[in-house]
C-alpha cells in the first residue's frame, strides 16, 4: 500500500499544513524542497510552496478538488498568484468572515459535504468552484466536515462516531465507499492527520499499523506499476 508517514514543521498533524488533490499540492514555503519533492513523488503530484492568507496552516484554510480551490478573504495577490501559475484550477476567494474553508468543506471530484451553517449563497459560489453537486451535512453531529474526514476518488475514511444517515450521504454525494477509523494514536479529527488522493495517502508520523490498515481499507490506496 502506498500509505507514507511524514511530519511537519515536527507534527504529526500534517493535515493542518497541506492540501492535496488530484494532481496537485499545497504546502507552505516554509516545508523544505527535500520534503516538498517526497510529498510529489508519493503522491504522484505538483507541489505548489505557498501560504495562504500568510499562515502556514493550508489545509485548515483552504478546500479544492481537481476543478476549483476555495480560499478565505485574507488571501494575498502573491499567494494567489502562486496557485494561478502552478495549475489550472478555478480560484474562489470567499469574501465572508468565515475563514477555516479546509474544515467547513469535505470534497473530491465526485462532490462536496459542506457545513450546514454556511449560508446558501455561500454554497453555491463554492459549488460553482468546485464544479460538483454541493449539499450540507454532518459527521458525527458535528458541522466542520472537512476535519473529521479525509476524502478521494477512491473512499473516504471519517470520524469513527460517523451516523448512519451520515454515511449514506457522504456516499450519495462522494460516490465512493465510506469508512471509519483514526489517525496518529486514535485522533479521531482524521483530516488533521491524513492527505491523500488516488495514488496514495499520507499520513502523520505517530499513525499506528492498524490505523494505516483501516486508512488502506478506506481510501483504497495500493501500489501501483509504473
Amino acid at each position: 500500500m502506498a500509505i507514507f508517514l511524514c511530519s511537519l514543521f515536527g507534527s504529526a498533524s500534517i493535515g493542518v499544513y497541506s492540501l492535496v488533490t488530484g494532481n496537485m499540492a499545497i504546502v507552505p514555503s516554509q516545508v523544505s524542497e527535500t520534503k516538498a519533492k517526497k510529498i510529489e513523488e508519493w503522491l504522484k503530484v505538483k507541489v505548489i510552496r505557498t501560504s495562504i492568507g500568510a499562515s502556514v496552516l493550508v489545509g485548515a484554510l483552504a478546500r479544492a478538488n481537481s476543478n476549483g480551490i476555495v480560499l478565505p478573504h485574507f488571501m494575498r495577490e502573491k499567494e494567489i498568484k502562486a496557485i494561478k501559475s502552478n495549475s489550472q484550477i478555478n480560484i474562489a476567494v470567499m469574501e465572508t468572515r468565515k475563514t477555516a474553508y479546509g474544515n467547513l468543506i469535505l470534497a473530491n471530484d465526485n462532490g462536496a459535504i459542506v457545513d450546514p451553517r454556511l449560508k446558501e449563497g455561500d454554497v453555491k459560489k463554492i459549488e460553482d468552484v468546485l464544479g460538483v453537486e454541493t449539499v450540507p451535512g454532518e459527521i458525527a453531529g458535528l458541522p466542520y466536515v472537512g476535519s473529521l474526514a479525509t476524502a478521494t476518488n477512491k473512499g473516504v475514511l471519517t470520524h469513527p462516531l460517523l451516523g448512519e444517515e451520515e454515511q449514506k450521504l457522504l456516499k450519495d454525494v462522494l460516490k465512493v465507499h465510506v469508512d471509519v477509523g483514526t489517525v496518529n494514536c486514535g485522533i479521531p479529527y482524521v483530516a488533521t492527520g491524513l492527505v491523500g488522493n488516488r495514488h496514495g495517502a499520507v499520513a502523520g508520523y505517530i499513525t499506528t499499523g492498524p490505523e494505516l490498515f483501516m486508512i488502506g481499507n478506506a481510501l483504497d490506496v495500493v501500489m501501483e506499476n509504473e
